[in-house]
């Protein structure tokens, strides 16, 4: 699958409860895993960033994520092969300029 024929999508990770930076890394092993059996499936996906939204005490309470992807379809796979909440899917808009 060509990169020019991939959507950006950003999909935000809402977690039930707050995860340590150990499972986290974890969770992005798993991620890194599902993501290579989707792509030897022949599906179009990649990871291109994640943000990690943290609590005052430090452990992580979501994602903000950035993949491009054939499909919305692709995303949920992904996430579904994870073991990962994927709360919302929205594709990516030009991003805007500031400072």
């Amino acid at each position: 699958m060509d990169n020019q024929e991939l959507t950006d999508f950003l999909i935000l990770r809402s977690l039930d409860e707050p995860i340590t930076t150990d499972e986290l890394e974890a969770a992005g092993e798993q991620s890194g895993e599902a993501l290579q059996e989707l792509r030897d499936e022949g599906i179009g996906i990649r990871w291109v960033e994640s943000e990690v939204m943290t609590n005052e005490a430090g452990n992580v309470t979501g994602t903000f994520c950035h993949y491009r992807a054939e499909s919305e379809e692709a995303i949920r796979e992904h996430a579904d092969r994870a073991g990962l909440p994927a709360t919302r899917i929205d594709r990516r808009g030009e991003p805007l300029e500031g400072e």
